[in-house]
């Protein structure tokens, strides 16, 4: 992953080549990445009819349709400077995404990509839910965007759109997850919105932006909104549903999964109650999910308070930081030591050094993947 230098425009375009292969994730890219070059390997492939780890229809794809289909996706990120294009190996690239099990070797983002970097709770649930259904998702989505969360969802009829709303009407930030390319916004009814989102937040996809919508694309993005985020929240389910999809990739990627409970009598909270039934926390309130994700947000939230607190009460503190720049780019994901390597430009040794100074002043903690930077408060 640190290999940030060898990274140009030829290496970035095989990136692209490889991630556009039907059935490759981003595992078979790293794996091939790890052999040589990717750019070496596509002339390869493309002279000589094969390579290994392909089977025909791959082969014919990289070598027939793969450089029109990577001009395409250059093509629409020239047309407006917000849009994005990231990869696996890019630094914007979302840290806890890279974590999921099917991370997406790319994804195109129309909007602000550092949106995807926030801390986010996904809200999910139900296309034709109940109007107390839709009120709940509106109010959550403006009360977590209050909190200075991002509230992501899939974009879809019903509780998504309504959460998206929420957040954008409270002046916060949301991500959609969409089942297609940027360049077709499905439901059609969402393009006001899905513009909406490009405005205050980001579009999101896996697809390049020329993919029309089909019925196994949306099972997926499912792992996407869970794994951008900190914890999903389920408003309405019903027994077979999209939303059970997302809440089982999100204990599969162990994300804290979330449940208005709802009555028995009513259809649409089956497949709810049922979750809450198989250990998921049961909320009524947006308090109950702060309590859950609070030591994870705790730095991101309170730093800008503390830093501004501590700057009037006091001066000698905060007259220096110790290692002012390692420290700006400990976050509240944990970041490895040698990512912190290649963002500093700091040899290994003296990050490691420095990490442990850090530690010992009680500025960062180290946790399992790496460091994370701790709530001064």
């Amino acid at each position: 992953m640190s290999h940030h230098e060898e990274w140009n425009e030829e290496e970035f375009k095989a990136w692209l080549a490889f991630a556009c292969v039907p059935g490759f994730g981003l595992r078979a890219v790293q794996r091939l990445a790890a052999r040589d070059a990717l750019s070496v390997q596509l002339r390869d492939i493309q002279k000589r009819g094969g390579g290994p780890g392909l089977n025909a229809s791959q082969l014919a794809y990289l070598c027939t349709q793969a450089a029109k289909d990577v001009e395409a996706c250059l093509r629409w990120r020239e047309q407006s400077s917000q849009r994005a294009i990231i990869t696996a190996r890019c630094a914007t690239y979302p840290p806890l995404l890279s974590e999921i099990s099917a991370a997406p070797p790319v994804l195109f983002v129309e909007g602000d990509a550092g949106v995807l970097l926030q801390p986010q709770i996904a809200i999910v649930g139900s296309r034709n839910a109940s109007s107390s259904g839709l009120e709940i998702a509106a109010q959550f989505g403006a009360q977590l965007a209050e909190q200075g969360l991002v509230v992501t969802s899939g974009l879809a009829l019903g509780i998504d759109g309504y959460a998206h709303d929420g957040a954008l009407n409270a002046g916060g930030d949301s991500v959609a997850v969409l089942g297609c390319g940027l360049e077709h916004i499905y439901p059609a009814r969402h393009r006001r919105l899905a513009g909406r989102i490009a405005e205050q937040g980001a579009l999101v996809s896996e697809f390049r932006p020329s993919a029309r919508a089909r019925a196994e694309h949306f099972p997926r993005r499912n792992r996407i909104i869970s794994g951008l985020s900190l914890g999903v929240l389920v408003v309405e389910a019903a027994e077979k549903s999209g939303s059970l999809i997302t809440a089982r990739y999100a204990s599969e990627q162990n994300r804290d999964v979330f449940v208005i409970p709802g009555s028995i009598h009513n259809a649409h909270s089956t497949g709810s109650n049922q979750l809450i039934r198989q250990g998921a926390c049961l909320v009524q309130n947006v308090g109950q999910i702060l309590d859950e994700v609070a030591n994870l947000l705790d730095w991101s939230l309170k730093s800008q308070q503390t830093v501004q607190s501590e700057l009037f009460s006091h001066p000698n503190q905060q007259e220096q930081l110790p290692f002012p720049e390692l420290l700006a780019n400990v976050g509240e994901e944990a970041t490895p030591v040698d990512i912190l390597a290649s963002r500093t430009h700091i040899p290994v040794q003296d990050v490691m050094t420095q990490l442990l100074e850090l530690e010992l002043s009680g500025h960062v903690v180290a946790v399992s993947g790496g460091y994370i930077r701790k709530g001064r408060g």
